[in-house]
C-alpha cells in the first residue's frame, strides 16, 4: 500500500469506492487525496473489469473539467493534480445524492417515463436527484425526501434552501460544460455530479467528473457516443471492446486539453480627459473581476479627432473580439464619433457629477441618427455590458456571468435564511 503520493504523506483511507480511494492527509489540514483505480464498472458494480490506464485518463479528464469550473468561479473541492492518477481536494462530508441534469431524454429516463420519445429536448434542462444506495439501485428521490432525511454534514442541516442552491448549481455546471463541448461540436446529453459540505459548513461541488459521469455524443449523434455507455451496452466484454472504450476516454481527454477559449479579447476604455482616470480605473476593476482584459487610453474626439480615429484603427487592425467604452462628460462627442466610425460595440459611461448629472447623461443619450452606442452610468454596468457582448463568442466569459448570477441567488437565499422567522413581541 502506498504511503506517499506526489510528495504528500498519506494517512488512513477515509473511504473506498468502486473506482477510487480517498486518503486523509495528516500533514495538510482540511485536505485529502483522491486516488483513481484502473477499474471500470456498471450496473452498481455488478459489471466490472480492470482497464489498464483508466486511472490516469480519469484523473486527467477530471482535472480538465474542474479546471474549467474553477476558472468560471464555481466553488469546488478540487485543488490540484499531484500524480498521474491522483489529485488533492478539500476535505468534505459527502451528501449521498446524485444530482443529474438532462438535455435530451434517453437511458433510464425513458424507462421511468414511458411514452416520452428518445431525444425529447428539455428546455430548460431537466434536473433529477437519486439517493446513493447500490443495494436498491440508487432510487430517485424528490426534494421532499431529501429534506425529510434531515441530512446533517459538518453542522449544516440540508433543508429547502440548500436543496434549491444545489439544484441551481447543478444545472449551471451542466450548462457551462454543455457550452464548452459545443465548441468541439459535441452534445452533452446528460451528466451527474455530487456535492459535499466542507469544514466551514459550505456546500461545494466535489467528487470526480470524468467520462463515467456523462453522456457525450459527437455531432449530436448517439451512434458516435464516446462515454461509459459504450461499456454499459456490451453484453459480453472482450479485450478489444475494452480497448475501444479506452480509446474513447483518451479522445475525450484530448479534446478537453484544447477546449478553453483563447484569451484574445480586449475592452478598450477611452477617456476624453486624464481627469476621468479614476472613473475609468473603476470600470477596469469591474472588468477584471469578470476576467476581461482592458486597456486605458486618453483621447478627445473634439480636440484630437484624427488621433481618436487613429487609435480606433490601431485596435481594429489587430483584434476581432473588441469592445470600446467611451468616458466623456459635458458634450460627449467621444462615444458617438467612435460609434460612427467602427462596427465594433461602443458603450458610453459618462463620469457624471451630481451638480450636472442630467446634462451629462443627456449628452450621451441624445445621439445623431444612425448611431447605436448605449449609455450606462455605473462602472459595473459598463463592465457587465461589455462582458455580455464578448460572451457571445467566449463560453468562459459567459460562464463567469452566469456564476455571478448564481452567487447573487445564493447570497439572497442565505440572507433570507438568517433573518426569517416570526419574532415575538
Amino acid at each position: 500500500m502506498a504511503t506517499e503520493i506526489g510528495g504528500y504523506k498519506l494517512g488512513k483511507v477515509i473511504v473506498e469506492g468502486k473506482t477510487k480511494q480517498v486518503y486523509d492527509l495528516p500533514n495538510e489540514k482540511g485536505l485529502c487525496i483522491l486516488l483513481s483505480k484502473d477499474r471500470i464498472t456498471a450496473g452498481d458494480g455488478v459489471k466490472a473489469h480492470d482497464l489498464a490506464g483508466k486511472a490516469e485518463i480519469s484523473n486527467k479528464t477530471n482535472g480538465q473539467v474542474f479546471g474549467i469550473l474553477n476558472a468560471a468561479g464555481i466553488n469546488t473541492a478540487y485543488v490540484k493534480e499531484v500524480a498521474p492518477n491522483a489529485f488533492v481536494a478539500k476535505k468534505c462530508e459527502m451528501i449521498p445524492i446524485e444530482w443529474v441534469t438532462r438535455r435530451l431524454a434517453t437511458g433510464s429516463f425513458l424507462k421511468r417515463n414511458p411514452g416520452v420519445p428518445e431525444g425529447y429536448r428539455f428546455s430548460p434542462p431537466k434536473q433529477e436527484t437519486f439517493f446513493k444506495d447500490d443495494a436498491n439501485h440508487d432510487p430517485q428521490w424528490s426534494d421532499e425526501q431529501i429534506i425529510s432525511a434531515k441530512f446533517n454534514f459538518n453542522g449544516l442541516l440540508i433543508g429547502q434552501d440548500e436543496v434549491d442552491i444545489m439544484k441551481k448549481t447543478t444545472v449551471l455546471v451542466f450548462e457551462i460544460l454543455e457550452k464548452a463541448w459545443a465548441t468541439k461540436n459535441c452534445a452533452l446529453i446528460d451528466m451527474k455530479i455530487e456535492f459535499g459540505v466542507d469544514e466551514f459548513g459550505k456546500i461545494i461541488l466535489a467528487d470526480i467528473i470524468d467520462s463515467d459521469s456523462w453522456r457525450l455524443w459527437p455531432a449530436g449523434d448517439k451512434r458516435l457516443m464516446v462515454d461509459k455507455q459504450v461499456y454499459r451496452n456490451l453484453t459480453s466484454v472482450t479485450s478489444e471492446d475494452l480497448d475501444a472504450v479506452k480509446r474513447n476516454f483518451i479522445w475525450v481527454s484530448e479534446q478537453l486539453s484544447t477546449i478553453l477559449p483563447k484569451n484574445d479579447h480586449l475592452v478598450v476604455i477611452l477617456m476624453g480627459s486624464a481627469a476621468d482616470k479614476l472613473h475609468c480605473e473603476n470600470i477596469a476593476k469591474q472588468c477584471k473581476s469578470i476576467g476581461l482584459n482592458t486597456e486605458l487610453r486618453v483621447t478627445s474626439a473634439h480636440k484630437g479627432t484624427e488621433e481618436t480615429l487613429r487609435i480606433l484603427r490601431e485596435y481594429e487592425s489587430c483584434m476581432s473580439n473588441l469592445v470600446f467604452i467611451a468616458v466623456a462628460g459635458r458634450s460627449n462627442g467621444l462615444g458617438p464619433v467612435l460609434s460612427a466610425n467602427t462596427t465594433y460595440p461602443v458603450i458610453n459611461c459618462p463620469p457624471v457629477k451630481p451638480e450636472n448629472i442630467q446634462l451629462d447623461i443627456w449628452s450621451s443619450l441624445n445621439l445623431p441618427s444612425g448611431l447605436g452606442c448605449p449609455t450606462v452610468v455605473y462602472p459595473e454596468a459598463a463592465a457587465l455590458h461589455a462582458a455580455q457582448i464578448l460572451a457571445l463568442n467566449n463560453f468562459l466569459i459567459w460562464s463567469k456571468l452566469r456564476v455571478k448570477q448564481l452567487n447573487n441567488f445564493v447570497t439572497l437565499k442565505l440572507a433570507d435564511k438568517d433573518l426569517r422567522g416570526v419574532k415575538t413581541a
